[in-house]
């Protein structure tokens, strides 16, 4: 409770700060003159890097500054409002549809990806025309164009894609949908696949130790999904999706306003590949022959006259993936030596809950409930290996939000319950067992926008294998002088390693599995413990009189304990406690501006320094580039009257060499050198809107057409000592086209 009195101590020397501010609520109006707060809207100074986004409730503050007099309000599927703000006061203001108001009204173009100046965390969002420069299928597609995170490919033989950040992988991220945990367990490998585009509002990616109002696993960082809402996304959408190796995707999405308090939504995926494609001629599969169907039904409940507003989502997912060799016929070769393949078979539901109640009275006061149960269920199977699991899951977060003395000061606290059974089964070795934690937080936040914004937290948890621990958060904002932020930030996080469903890659080999038993509760293991630490600066600025931001940040993670998943020696994959050190340091430079008019450029450096204490040995993790640039242009031509225009997008992914795992016990044909050379990726899209409602767009993915060799290697003898698919550090699939369209009324 320390950082708890030294926090609220520390906060009140800076409540000294005047501090002028417009604070209101933004709503939508209703036929019976009702009205609902508008969660996520943009409120804005026009021409300034100011700005903020609605809470769930509709409220907002932001700073007040005599140069600035415009303050514009915007929504997706509302018409933006400009008003006119000339002294700090209190402003309530209601939007209207689009279809509903035909006045012209003074608007600014938003940056699809935003960065916040006065926020104590360095968060980055995505919006929904970010996701649209790149034909992204799923949530794990849709950081192509972001400098964030790094999307690689996992292995020769799914075709998944896998995310880092800060130089970690997935697991060290907490990832979110609507703040309720998603993607973990048993979904840790291919859950992001499970997330259809179309279904992303936005994107929020935390860089650091997270709140501790989200759990104690954040590592290196969140990424929260915001979803569609049935209240504000179109009545009718039709997306549709195929490239040139046998891709095919349909999303629709279904939404109506029932009453003027409840909306519901029905969303559709669905997507097959059942062409086979082996462009290397490795007698294996360059991507998955597969099927999917995911289907999605959303309520949303409002009244803000009273106070309330709820989220209930269920949802059901069926896939099924078939890789190996190409002459694989599971009827047939299932478990067999007659050739080499792969069956993935996932049925997955999930429901959740999430209501809050704000005081009519008190606008800054709240109660939060969230819950979620999730029932997952994989059969799968690698050559010989069998690998069963099944995942059920329930969490719970109650929420409390209010003030201390004024709006400076707010707090949050309340109580999680989360429950995890596990029915593992590896080689018919049962690794069966149930987590079950309790825990209460408390987080308190000051706030006067303009100078310093600081949040400390800190939680307590019991845990059945992780025992009683206590999480502390910590993360401070300073503007120096405008359009400049300074961030400072430090946490802990705690997780127990699936070792098996993270690393599922890794069975396509022939390796030995082997778990160095030390007496832990997790696999014999004791769980991954580790701090967080970083620092950032962010400066806006004006050249050419367009508006373009600086980011430099620096952070670096230190493993007190880490499950260490050591293949370094070809012949087995080995999982053990870290003897030594282990850290993770990441520096990254950006820049974005808009060079020309409609014309933005986004630039950015990376360098990683991820090192390991190995029974072998200190090394750098292997399969990971140092060095990384990135580029991104994005163009388009000014809308017509009808909403027609073009959008052009290209991006530029630059790779420097990667260390590669010692393949020295190999036969020599085998043999891979010690580093990757480096190498560099293209993409682009061409989007073409002919009105407000329909657009088709044509791109292509790996244009320099750059693909990895022996990608597979032993593949002439899969069931032998030299077979492994999971050394992969480029492309496995060369220049590959796509096209499609989107339909919304």
């Amino acid at each position: 409770m320390k950082l708890v009195l030294f926090s609220i101590v520390f906060g009140g020397l800076f409540a000294t700060y005047a501090q002028e501010k417009v604070e209101g609520m933004v709503m939508e109006a209703n036929s019976e003159n009702k009205h609902i707060g508008l969660p996520g809207a943009s409120v804005y100074w026009m021409n300034s890097q100011i700005g903020v986004i609605t809470n769930e409730e509709g409220l907002f503050s932001i700073p007040f500054k005599k140069e600035y007099n415009k303050l514009i309000i915007s929504y997706v599927g509302f018409e933006s409002d400009t008003l006119t703000i000339m002294t700090p006061k209190m402003v309530h203001h209601t939007l209207k549809p689009s279809n509903e108001l035909n006045e012209v009204v003074v608007e600014q173009k938003r940056d699809a990806v935003q960065k916040t100046y006065f926020s104590s965390q360095n968060v980055v969002t995505i919006n929904s025309a970010e996701l649209l420069k790149a034909a992204c299928c799923n949530l794990s597609e849709s950081f192509e164009t972001n400098p964030a995170i790094d999307v690689n490919f996992s292995d020769a033989l799914t075709g998944t894609k896998q995310i880092q950040m800060l130089g970690l992988t997935s697991p060290y991220l907490l990832i979110t949908q609507e703040n309720i945990p998603s993607v973990r367990g048993a979904s840790q490998a291919y859950g992001l696949t499970f997330t259809p585009g179309t279904w992303v509002e936005s994107i929020q990616i935390t860089k650091g130790a997270g709140s501790v109002v989200n759990g104690y696993e954040s590592i290196s960082g969140q990424i929260n999904t915001e979803l569609v809402k049935p209240l504000t996304d179109k009545a009718v959408f039709v997306n549709g999706y195929a490239n040139q190796n046998g891709r095919y995707e349909l999303n629709t999405h279904f939404n109506k306003k029932l009453t003027d308090k409840w909306s519901t939504g029905l969303y559709i995926h669905g997507n097959k590949r059942s062409q086979k494609e082996d462009a290397n001629d490795d007698s294996f599969l360059d991507a998955p022959i597969s099927d999917q169907i995911n289907v999605m039904n959303r309520w949303q409940y409002q009244d803000a006259e009273k106070g309330w507003v709820s989220f209930f989502n269920v949802r059901f997912l069926n896939e099924e993936k078939q890789v190996g060799e190409t002459i694989f016929n599971p009827e047939l070769d299932k478990l067999t030596t007659n050739a080499w393949g792969s069956e993935i078979d996932t049925r997955r539901f999930d429901t959740s809950l999430k209501l809050g109640y704000v005081f009519p009275e008190l606008p800054f006061q709240s109660l939060g409930f969230q819950t979620s149960y999730s029932y997952h269920n994989q059969d799968s199977y690698f050559g010989l290996r069998t690998y069963n699991i099944e995942h059920e899951s329930v969490y719970t977060n109650f929420l409390f939000n209010s003030i201390i003395g004024d709006t400076q000061n707010k707090f949050k606290t309340g109580v999680t319950f989360a429950y995890d059974g596990y029915d593992e089964l590896v080689n018919n070795i049962d690794y069966s067992r149930t987590d079950a934690s309790i825990g209460a937080f408390f987080e308190y936040n000051y706030d006067n926008l303009e100078k310093v914004n600081l949040t400390a937290g800190i939680r307590v948890d019991n845990h059945n294998r992780l025992g009683t621990f206590i999480t502390p958060r910590f993360h401070i904002r300073y503007t120096p002088w405008e359009k400049a932020s300074l961030r400072g930030s430090f946490g802990r996080g705690k997780r127990a390693a699936n070792i098996f469903a993270e690393n599922q890659q890794l069975f396509g080999s022939s390796r030995e599995i082997k778990i160095s038993n030390t007496g832990g509760n997790i696999y014999g293991l004791d769980p991954e413990d580790a701090w967080n630490y970083g620092v950032s600066f962010l400066q806006g600025f004006t050249f050419l009189d367009r508006p373009g931001n600086f980011t430099v940040d620096f952070y670096k993670t230190d493993f007190k304990n880490q499950i260490v998943v050591d293949w370094e020696n070809p012949q087995e994959i080995a999982f053990y406690n870290l003897e030594g050190k282990s850290y993770a340091s990441s520096f990254q430079v950006e820049v974005n501006h808009e060079l020309l008019k409609n014309l933005e450029v986004r630039t950015a450096y990376k360098y990683y320094d991820v090192r390991t204490d190995y029974k072998s040995g200190s090394l750098q993790k292997p399969i990971q580039a140092q060095h990384r640039y990135f580029v991104n242009l994005g163009y388009q031509t000014p809308a017509k009257e009808n909403g027609s225009q073009w959008k052009f997008d290209y991006t530029l992914h630059a790779l420097g060499k990667q260390r590669i795992p010692s393949t020295a016990s190999y036969t020599a044909q085998y043999q891979l050198p010690d580093y990757a050379e480096p190498y560099s990726l293209m993409n682009a899209q061409i989007t073409k809107v002919f009105n407000s409602s329909f657009e088709v767009y044509l791109g292509g993915e790996n244009l320099t057409n750059y693909t990895q060799n022996n990608a597979v290697l032993g593949a002439d003898n899969p069931f032998g000592a030299n077979f492994d698919t999971s050394i992969v550090y480029a492309p496995i699939m060369g220049r590959m086209f796509f096209a499609g369209f989107r339909f919304k009324i």
